[in-house]
């Protein structure tokens, strides 16, 4: 991971670009992170940097967490979260990350928790089908039916879908574009939709994806059977 930043989910707008196209974007406050612990390969056999972002009240803090902050000299913190960034054997802690870390045109991936739908059945959670309306179905057109089975195996497998939860779940998406940065505001205009609701905490790291340039040189044949390599 070379670089991160967490961040709170504002909202969802467009914006233009210079040819007139509208362009559908999250807007993110990203930081400013504090560095409030420091790894190191000599003590933890790796290296990575703590940070801390969102000023909170002290009496929401346990008593842990209190003495974790008063320790590192930073105030009170609402997220914590540790990431291997590149030159984090330079940092201090105290230090802070700002937006200003991405520019435009990079590549991210944004972490966040998906908006929790609470309990759902299984035609809302799983996309099932509805029993027959007819012929005296009963009032069970939205129910999960039978799935067990009688002497062999005699129970349901774990991971068979049905009612329960919905959303509420560590979402990522993947490879999209940073349309623009403004490191006085701390704002990230990501294009696209993350998850979470306003206001919700989210983590912007670069991408794992490799995003390779396509050769588009046009390269002549050597095989004589083409018409590109007789004429």
């Amino acid at each position: 991971m070379k670089k991160a930043i967490i961040g709170k989910k504002v909202g969802m707008t467009q914006i233009f670009d210079e040819a007139g196209r509208v362009i559908p974007v999250t807007v993110i406050e990203a930081g400013p992170c504090v560095v409030v612990q420091k790894k190191t390969c000599e003590k933890e056999g790796y290296t990575s940097v703590q940070l801390g972002f969102q000023d909170v009240e002290e009496k929401k803090l346990s008593k842990p967490e209190k003495g974790h902050l008063k320790k590192a000299g930073v105030t009170p913190k609402k997220v914590l979260k540790e990431f291997r960034l590149e030159g984090a054997e330079s940092m201090n802690v105290g230090d802070e990350i700002k937006a200003d870390v991405f520019s435009e045109g990079d590549k991210v991936d944004v972490v966040g928790i998906s908006r929790g739908k609470g309990f759902a059945g299984v035609i809302k959670r799983w996309n099932a089908q509805r029993t027959p309306t007819t012929h005296g179905g009963g009032p069970v057109h939205r129910h999960a039916g039978s799935m067990g089975s009688n002497t062999d195996p005699s129970r349901i497998f774990p991971g068979k879908i049905g009612a329960g939860h919905m959303g509420a779940e560590q979402v990522t998406v993947l490879n999209l574009d940073v349309v623009k940065v403004d490191p006085e505001l701390n704002m990230i205009a990501v294009k696209g939709a993350i998850p979470g609701p306003k206001g919700g905490v989210v983590y912007v790291r670069n991408t794992v994806k490799n995003n390779r340039i396509k050769n588009t040189v046009v390269t002549v044949s050597t095989n004589p059977q083409k018409k590109s390599a007789r004429g």
